[in-house]
């Protein structure tokens, strides 16, 4: 389901569309748009691609009006580039050559597709072969559209095809050559949902269900992905109610596409599952870390999470963001012990997110996209989704984006564990942080998604004196509005 940013930048672009021409006035009115709109960097893939598939509603069979589209399209992408992209800084151009972009593109479009293959040649092209200059990034880009208009057809399909192709080369353009520029939430923290101002769990509730609405990284079930939840069950239940797997499909290009996902899954196999057993992190681990927290915080989700929990707790966490990032770190990161013998064998992301096995029992394994990834690998055995204990409450859905459910991993079994489904990796960060920092132990909210409602208990406990030692949503009920 989209989001109120999202379905607003989709209802411009069809107005910008509506008559086919991006005069200056109208492409300054553009600029501040997407400037006031203020897209987080994981956007950037979105708002381009939406621009070719919200223009594949709008070709017709008049040539000359494609050709109007294509520059509309055109302008809607530069100004993406300009607000919220910069240029790379190693691009010395000294290689490149305006007619040898022509002709490639030319040889692009012949088939109207572009494979595997060829992708790699259109990421080589650019980085390697004819890297433009920073004078000549707007005209590399354009190019493409220019050539592409010469492609143009009689037939609709056939077009629509064409503008996939230009889609592909301008995101490898863009891949190579392009950088998002630095985030900031434009936001104060609103009185109104401070902890001194409405008490902590009125604040909590506010706080989670701005983080909610500012996740414009979230997957879209039914589109991103399905799931079949198959047959629930109570707990205690010893058979396995589900004869297939949870997730049907998964787009896992939206996982290398976004930043926050690809710097997640990196950190998935860092770690040892059985507690007990001491975990080394090595430099590369480390970096990758980093990596991952540094671009999580140019996410609205998580430099919400950082001004609430400064607004609220100043004493206790920082408003610098490189200290809130070390405070970030030891948190979720720093190593301890959960097992008797003092090794330092756990840390609040390994047991969160990744799972562990300990006294032969899953523990922690709260995050949807290591169930996915574990449960393609074959390791994790769906057996069902746990029974609403209230007969009041909603259904079980394939579109649900909390589910409560059972599983063995690697034949240890997990009777109970309830996931955020869909959601970013900054949004659980966020939510997790924001509980550990601000909350206490027992965070009950109410969480509408969109057309479902939620009542969750947020429940997060300490270990090591002040580090993460679990948190994870604990489904109460659920309702539809």
């Amino acid at each position: 389901m989209l989001g109120p940013m999202q379905k607003k930048i989709e209802q411009y672009y069809r107005d910008i569309y509506s008559d086919l021409t991006v005069d200056r006035e109208e492409a300054a009115e553009l600029k501040e748009f997407i400037e006031e709109a203020n897209p987080p960097p994981d956007m950037i893939v979105w708002l381009r691609a939406t621009a070719f598939r919200i223009g594949c509603e709008f070709l017709t069979d008049e040539n000359e009006t494609n050709i109007s589209l294509l520059r509309a399209i055109n302008a809607l992408v530069h100004a993406v580039e300009t607000c919220r992209m910069q240029p790379k800084e190693d691009l010395d151009g000294s290689n490149f050559d305006e007619e040898a972009v022509t002709t490639f593109y030319q040889q692009l479009f012949e088939d109207l597709s572009v494979d595997q293959e060829e992708n790699q040649d259109l990421l080589a092209f650019f980085a390697e072969q004819n890297t433009p200059s920073t004078d000549k990034l707007v005209y590399t880009r354009a190019s493409a559209f220019r050539v592409g208009c010469d492609s143009l057809s009689d037939d609709r399909d056939t077009n629509i095809q064409l503008l996939r192709c230009i889609n592909v080369v301008v995101h490898a353009f863009e891949a190579t050559c392009l950088q998002p520029r630095p985030y900031q939430l434009r936001m104060v923290i609103p009185p109104e949902i401070t902890v001194d101002e409405v008490g902590l769990d009125a604040s909590m509730e506010k706080a989670i269900q701005h983080l909610w609405d500012l996740d414009a990284n979230r997957l879209e079930p039914e589109v991103d992905y399905e799931l079949n939840v198959q047959r629930g069950k109570k707990p205690y239940w010893k058979e396995d109610s589900a004869a297939d797997p949870l997730f049907t499909r998964v787009n896992t290009r939206e996982f290398q596409q976004r930043p926050t996902y690809r710097t997640f899954m990196a950190l998935l196999d860092n770690y040892q599952s059985e507690v007990g057993i001491s975990e080394e992190v090595t430099n590369c681990e480390r970096v990758e870390i980093w990596t991952f927290l540094k671009t999580i915080m140019q996410t609205a989700p998580m430099q919400f999470c950082h001004k609430y929990c400064h607004a609220n707790k100043p004493d206790k966490v920082p408003a610098d963001q490189g200290e809130f990032l070390q405070l970030l770190h030891k948190i979720w990161f720093q190593l301890y012990h959960r097992s008797r013998g003092g090794r330092e064998d756990s840390s609040g992301f390994e047991h969160v997110f990744v799972g562990e096995v300990k006294d032969d029992k899953v523990s922690g394994f709260h995050n949807w996209i290591q169930f996915y990834l574990e449960e393609k690998k074959g390791a994790v055995d769906y057996r069902g989704y746990i029974k609403p204990r209230n007969y009041n409450d909603a259904a079980t859905n394939d579109d649900d984006h909390i589910l409560t459910l059972q599983f063995a991993w690697n034949g240890v079994e997990k009777l109970v564990g309830t996931s955020f489904i869909g959601v970013s990796p900054e949004f659980e960060m966020a939510v997790y942080s924001t509980c550990f920092l601000v909350g206490g132990e027992e965070n009950v909210v109410s969480l509408d998604t969109g057309g479902e409602v939620y009542e969750l208990k947020i429940k997060c406990f300490t270990m090591a004196r002040d580090k993460i030692g679990t948190t994870f949503p604990e489904a109460l009920s659920h309702y539809e509005e």
